[in-house]
């Protein structure tokens, strides 16, 4: 079986290497970016202007290879890279979500930016807390080290 996908659009970002970025969007807080939606896309667009938040889903595009275990940022220790986020994976796929600024056509501005510039975009989904927002969901061995992720940016390993 072979699964293809095409990019949807291109995200754009001030980091223009893996060096230095934040580990996840809620610690890239203010950080600007913009998604440029190629133009056969836009009409999908339609009404996304009342969402505060938006689910990007895109491609790992600097990753190369994999590892099934991984030394994560926030711990000395091994881990699956199903319980971790790191990028490189079997399939690079990434998720963050950030905060909708505005829509300018096929543009859309965007907050909270924990992503490498020129990253193809795969998919975006509105966030929405009633359906995204767990209160009971466990951080399994993250929930030890969540607290230094604030001081944590990408030392380019992955």
């Amino acid at each position: 079986m072979q699964i293809v996908y095409e990019p949807i659009g291109i995200i754009h970002s001030p980091f223009k290497s893996k060096e230095g970025v934040p580990i996840q969007p809620v610690y890239a807080r203010g950080v600007e970016g913009y998604i440029e939606l190629f133009t056969e896309y836009a009409e999908g667009l339609k009404d996304i202007e009342g969402f505060s938040h938006l689910i990007l889903i895109y491609h790992f595009h600097l990753s190369e290879g994999y590892r099934l275990l991984v030394k994560p940022f926030l711990d000395d220790e091994l881990h699956g890279v199903f319980a971790t986020r790191a990028p490189k994976r079997p399939n690079p796929i990434g998720m963050s979500i950030v905060r909708l600024k505005e829509v300018d056509g096929p543009i859309l501005r965007i907050l909270d930016v924990d992503i490498v510039d020129g990253t193809p975009l795969l998919d975006i989904k509105p966030y929405v807390p009633e359906f995204d927002c767990r209160s009971e969901a466990r951080a399994g061995w993250l929930e030890k080290g969540v607290r230094e992720a604030r001081r944590t940016v990408s030392d380019g390993r992955f």
